[in-house]
């Protein structure tokens, strides 16, 4: 089942840090950025925060899936998403825990092939 929009709004009204906090619709489902790094998954209306020490010191009671099939278990943070100050910090604190994403390198332009 695919996330609503409406529920990928939900949740980045809820983490409220403007213009540092972006999502991407992939396969159906939703990556969720700060500072441009993948912090949490949006599948199947449900917030997976990135397994992270962050995660485990602010929320260990969380429970844990995969996200999708194949996936390795993630938080998932649902029940934070009435306590937006809480789960503002845990995202915050779990974009500290990742590195900085490598700069994506320039797609090459195929040069145009002209009719014989």
């Amino acid at each position: 089942m695919a996330t609503d929009t409406s529920f990928m709004q939900y949740v980045a009204e809820q983490i409220d840090l403007g213009g540092r906090l972006s999502y991407r619709k992939m396969f159906g489902e939703y990556a969720v950025y700060l500072d441009e790094k993948v912090v949490a998954l949006v599948c199947d209306n449900s917030l997976f925060i990135k397994p992270t020490p962050a995660a485990a010191a602010l929320a260990p009671q969380l429970p844990q899936r995969p996200p999708y099939p194949g996936a390795k278990v993630y938080p998932v943070a649902d029940e934070l998403l009435d306590d937006a100050d809480v789960l503002r910090h845990l995202v915050i604190e779990t974009a500290q825990h990742l590195p900085v994403p490598a700069p994506r390198k320039p797609r090459k332009k195929t040069p145009d092939k002209a009719a014989p």
